[in-house]
């Protein structure tokens, strides 16, 4: 793969060749109004496994995290803690539940094929 490159293409590139076979004209820009780029957007090799917008959001969670002050980050903790309590409240309850609707099928079916054993 090519380095970054933000010069202008060549007429060897197959892109231009295409652009040119479609009716563009060389320096201009793309679109109706022939105002859009003139040169071809600048890309580099990405070597991490993250997502493209994940430093994105590493650099808003560090933004936030330096302007909450620390009576603020102590009582989303003590949030978050009460919440995935309560989510693991409710997750053991459907999971109950679950379980009971799963046993009464069950128990109906049996019922229905063989009553003399139930």
């Amino acid at each position: 793969m090519e380095g970054s490159s933000t010069s202008a293409l060549n007429s060897s590139n197959i892109g231009f060749q295409l652009l040119k076979k479609h009716g563009w004209k060389e320096g201009t820009g793309l679109g109706a109004s022939q105002q859009g780029r003139l040169e071809p957007v600048k890309t580099y090799v990405k070597k991490n496994k993250r997502g493209l917008g994940a430093e994105k959001w590493k650099k808003k969670a560090l933004q936030s995290s330096t302007t909450t002050t620390s009576g603020e980050k102590e009582k989303t903790e003590k949030m978050s803690k009460k919440e995935k309590a309560l989510s693991k409240r409710v997750r053991k309850m459907l999971d109950e539940e679950k379980r009971r609707r799963e046993n009464e099928v069950r128990q109906a079916f049996f019922r229905e094929f063989w009553p003399e054993n139930v």
